[in-house]
């Protein structure tokens, strides 16, 4: 059995004397696309703050095995742990190449144009617009940006949370391929979805997400199966992919 690259136990995350994140449990294999689905306000995005460290939480975080709860954010960063927020949080008014440098801005001159060569192979659209103002991009190539941007830090997990949220169903289409060719060269994702249908369709395991708890979890063709499920969460996100 593969050892867990990310191993999360009875995790509580709170906004103020809110908990939002109740006893939280959960793992990513290496080299695993893992997701988790759930409506809005279930607690998705607290849930990656938490393991990343934006958010002060109660439990346990094990990343390659060594405990990540105290640990800031910056040196989770450099263990290989890596975020993409919703927001995306780009630099508009700096060209996509920058971008793309400041995500690498802790390792070597040699090793950042090494991995700059490599995003524009993986996203050739950001190589034709690698001169272009961040803030001039469409929606799904500000994605492309954001995702290579962390690939510039060369994570060993790549955590992304709704990649899909407003672009159109091609772009989906297109963004979720790129997830599919990360994993086959061995980035393990850690897929925060709205979209279920998109998000179940290239998962190797799913994590069900309500009222800030973890209520169903299995392969995706088991939770595609599961009637209420199917009721209630493979239209969301409007997306057929």
């Amino acid at each position: 059995m593969t050892a867990p690259l990310l191993e999360v136990r009875n995790l509580c995350a709170s906004y103020g004397r809110t908990e939002v994140v109740h006893d939280i449990s959960m793992q990513v294999t290496k080299g695993a696309l893992v997701t988790v689905i759930g409506a809005n306000g279930a607690g998705k995005t607290t849930l990656l703050n938490s393991i990343m460290g934006l958010l002060q939480a109660r439990g346990s975080v094990l990343f390659n095995d060594t405990e990540m709860i105290s640990v800031p954010l910056e040196a989770r960063v450099r263990e290989g742990l890596c975020l993409v927020p919703e927001r995306r949080e780009l630099f508009a008014d700096m060209p996509v190449e920058d971008n793309l440098r400041l995500g690498g801005i802790r390792r070597s001159r040699a090793e950042r144009n090494e991995s700059l060569d490599r995003i524009f192979v993986q996203f050739p659209r950001l190589k034709e617009r690698r001169h272009q103002l961040a803030g001039t991009l469409s929606g799904g190539e500000r994605q492309m940006l954001a995702m290579g941007r962390a690939l510039m830090a060369r994570p060993t997990l790549l955590m992304l949370d709704e990649p899909s949220l407003g672009l159109a169903p091609r772009i989906v289409r297109d963004i979720f391929h790129i997830l599919i060719a990360l994993r086959e060269v061995g980035v393990s994702i850690l897929l925060v979805e709205q979209n279920a249908r998109a998000a179940l369709e290239v998962a190797d395991y799913a994590y069900v997400m309500e009222l800030g708890a973890i209520t169903t979890e299995g392969p995706p063709t088991a939770i595609s199966q599961d009637s209420r499920l199917v009721e209630s969460y493979l239209g969301l996100g409007g997306n057929e992919y």
